[in-house]
């Protein structure tokens, strides 16, 4: 579940960017007394992400405002289903309604193509990872809807875990070495994890005793190479140009985790709409 302290921020912004001086539009058409039924309705295939999120919007435009769902984070939906019936202020609901849809758009759009993506793969032990490749702000959402598509997530940020990329490398005359003294200054707890792109890179990494060898950019015969030579001393994460009609056959050469970072910063938002009816209104 997400944390709804995570959500409130990033909702506030968006409250504030939508209307800083209110709803002028709604306050000069819709009656204050006016109260409206709205469904929040698929226009295509998707997977739900989002539920939270949507409550907490309407939460802080209006805490009379109900939800209630039809479907919960993870549910697969077609064209056509309601998701969920919101009741309440006609002024509020339409207050809401752009944020609510932008958000939960965005979310279902990664829990979908995760989905596809975690399917292609699901003949083999492979787990499909994000990447810290999110949009500003965002990453508590995102990285939840990677979740509710069946994907799992990459460390959440720089301070999580230890994570030596090719820039770290390059600044490094003893790779195995620096290694050691990386391991000796963190928690034993910490993962500790290295990025290579060569085949002759892994065993001056391995020795000096990672948690995960990232082999980016690999060819998939290079990464059949790599997983061998690795074996049971380190887990193995592919990365680099993952695509849908490639993540299977990375998949199927033994690699422990395959990080995808078009999960979020490639998705496409699904159509998802609110349609709005008038309960009752000022006579």
């Amino acid at each position: 579940m997400l944390d709804r302290d995570q959500i409130r921020p990033i909702v506030h912004l968006a409250l504030d960017e939508d209307a800083p001086s209110g709803d002028v539009t709604s306050q000069v058409f819709i009656p204050v007394e006016a109260q409206a039924t709205a469904d929040l309705v698929a226009r295509e295939p998707g997977v739900m992400a989002g539920v939270e999120v949507v409550e907490v919007v309407f939460e802080e435009v209006d805490p009379d405002v109900e939800v209630t769902w039809r479907v919960a984070d993870g549910d697969v939906f077609g064209p056509g289903d309601v998701l969920a019936t919101i009741t309440g202020s006609a002024r509020s609901i339409l207050r809401g309604e752009r944020i609510a849809l932008n958000l939960i758009q965005r979310m279902c759009g990664i829990a979908a193509m995760t989905a596809e993506y975690v399917r292609a793969v699901a003949h083999t032990s492979a787990r499909v990872v994000d990447t810290r490749k999110t949009t500003p702000g965002l990453r508590p959402l995102e990285r939840h809807a990677v979740r509710c598509g069946g994907g799992h997530n990459h460390r959440y940020s720089l301070s999580e875990a230890v994570m030596a990329k090719d820039n770290h490398l390059a600044l490094t005359d003893d790779v195995t070495a620096a290694i050691r003294a990386a391991r000796e200054q963190i928690p034993h707890t910490m993962h500790l994890e290295v990025e290579v792109d060569r085949i002759d890179q892994i065993e001056p990494v391995l020795a000096g005793g990672v948690d995960t060898i990232m082999l980016d950019n690999f060819s998939v015969e290079e990464l059949r190479q790599g997983v061998e030579i690795v074996g049971d001393r380190a887990l193995v994460e592919a990365s680099g140009g993952v695509r849908l009609d490639t993540i299977a056959a990375i998949a199927e050469t033994g690699v422990d985790v395959i990080s995808v970072g078009a999960l979020t910063h490639s998705v496409r938002s699904l159509d998802i709409g609110l349609d709005v009816r008038l309960e009752s209104a000022s006579k």
